[in-house]
């Protein structure tokens, strides 16, 4: 099976672990299978998130939105507060390149993998996200014993600043350093701990 978090090679990397602790493994188990759910409709993952965040619309493989579970080959259009990106028609948009469900030691672990793509409603080959296409975001969630865990992890961080448009190379350098400075780790937490809260209305 494919290794879901990439080795960290060049540029930035972030990790961010939210946990819930239950009193048995079994509704451990029980709620393991809730928080699966929850991160397989990417589509509400801003309504759960603690924080205000970035919005996200689960497109299918054409980029036309669409309501159901993440496949592999789906993207992820994204809409970040601030300037977007001409290439992106104002959106950053990665690729679901990995969908597994592995068995690790004492646990059991659901990974989607995404990587920053070209946006596939048009026929700009740039890719249309603040991160070069060397960056991957890796989402967990991740059931061991009494305890149940969402996890996200960035590798190889970079500023995307080859796309060909002089304006958007400076909106991704200006977005991309926040990001690497820390600026995206509030609403990767809030989305983590938005998984793993037992009082979140969405299942």
């Amino acid at each position: 099976m494919d290794k879901p978090v990439p080795e960290q090679n060049e540029g930035n990397e972030m990790d961010v672990v939210e946990k819930a602790t239950f009193s048995t493994p079994e509704q451990a188990s029980s709620f393991y299978e809730v928080v699966k759910q929850r991160l397989m409709d990417v589509n509400h993952w801003a309504e759960i998130s603690n924080l205000p965040s970035a919005t996200f619309r689960l497109c299918g493989p054409d980029g036309e939105e669409v309501e159901r579970q993440v496949k592999n080959g789906d993207f992820f259009k994204i809409n970040i507060p601030g300037p977007g990106n001409s290439s992106g028609e104002g959106f950053d948009w990665v690729k679901v390149e990995l969908i597994q469900e592995d068995q690790e030691g004492s646990s059991e672990v659901l990974s989607i993998r995404v990587r920053p793509a070209s946006n596939p409603q048009n026929a700009e080959p740039a890719v249309a996200h603040f991160f070069s296409d060397k960056a991957t975001s890796t989402f967990q969630v991740r059931w061991t014993g009494q305890e149940v865990s969402a996890e996200v992890h960035g590798r190889n961080e970079q500023p995307n600043t080859e796309t060909g448009h002089i304006l958007d190379n400076a909106r991704n350098t200006m977005v991309g350093l926040g990001a690497t400075l820390g600026f995206s780790f509030p609403q990767w937490k809030g989305l983590a701990a938005g998984l793993v809260n037992p009082a979140t209305d969405r299942a």
